[in-house]
């Protein structure tokens, strides 16, 4: 069945999706193709109804002419894709643990400080999975303070992982001493979820940030932006990873998502892993 012949409780044409998936280009430098029309309407119609307005032109004209910043946002949480979980391609937190840090402990000697930044946070299994890491390591970063900073695009994303709480399912796969050292098991209304301990929380700063917009960052010994640049066109990737490089110092390293690759995107990081680099220049 074609989407024109679908009914719908809105109409929603091809001139309004082109609109819809522009702005959000414009905001967040993802690609959005041509198969993502349902998935817009889906995603977008509670907003058509929420500002009771008649149909997706009603919607694209009011974020046109409207200085309404919030609904921008509401417009980037809802078609950002967010697909996440605790230790997902574990490899890279094996390289992290038993490569990453003790090289980065080596290079930098004196100072005694490393940060860890998760760019494209979404709902905090990455930066939770880095902050078991590291607490794991305890003995052998003594005397050393970790910086963990995680960051994304959705504002609903980042409230839910800064409160730490997930359905159970989401922590099944995980070892049994991992989850009695870092959650808590939800009781009474909260049953059926975890919480990670205050203090695994308590080691990550939370915060928004839209990577094609201006930032700027402490440089970083360690970055994972991972299963996000497989999003943007070709300028946008390049211009992002060059911003990386110049956000990590010379020897630290980015991980990046296992469909992800910086081949002919520039020559300032060099290949040493499964989708691990380290930036040479």
């Amino acid at each position: 069945m074609t989407t024109a012949a679908r009914t719908r409780e809105f109409e929603f044409t091809r001139k309004d999706f082109d609109f819809l998936r522009g702005l959000s280009n414009s905001h967040t430098g993802i690609v959005v193709s041509d198969d993502k029309f349902d998935m817009f309407y889906s995603r977008l119609v509670r907003r058509v109804r929420a500002l009771g307005l008649r149909d997706f032109a009603s919607y694209c004209k009011y974020l046109k002419n409207s200085e309404d910043e919030g609904e921008i946002t509401e417009l980037v949480n809802a078609v950002t894709t967010n697909l996440t979980a605790f230790f997902r391609e574990n490899h890279h937190f094996e390289y992290l643990r038993d490569e990453a840090l003790p090289e980065r402990m080596r290079a930098l000697g004196s100072d005694r400080r490393i940060s860890i930044w998760s760019a494209g946070c979404s709902t905090g299994e990455e930066p939770y999975s880095l902050a078991m890491t590291v607490g794991e390591m305890e003995a052998q970063l003594r005397g050393w303070q970790v910086d963990i900073s995680a960051t994304d695009i959705d504002s609903n994303v980042v409230s839910q992982a800064s409160r730490g709480v997930y359905r159970a399912d989401r922590v099944e796969g995980l070892p049994r001493a991992r989850l009695q050292r870092w959650f808590l098991k939800g009781k009474g209304a909260q049953q059926g979820y975890v919480r990670v301990k205050p203090e695994l929380r308590q080691r990550i700063d939370f915060g928004l940030l839209n990577l094609m917009k201006p930032w700027r960052q402490e440089p970083k010994d360690i970055i994972f932006c991972r299963n996000v640049i497989i999003y943007f066109d070709k300028e946008s990737k390049r211009q992002l990873v060059e911003r990386f490089a110049d956000a990590i110092k010379p020897g630290g390293f980015l991980f990046i998502g296992h469909s992800e690759s910086l081949f002919k995107v520039t020559d300032r990081f060099e290949l040493i892993g499964k989708t691990i680099y380290r930036r040479v220049a």
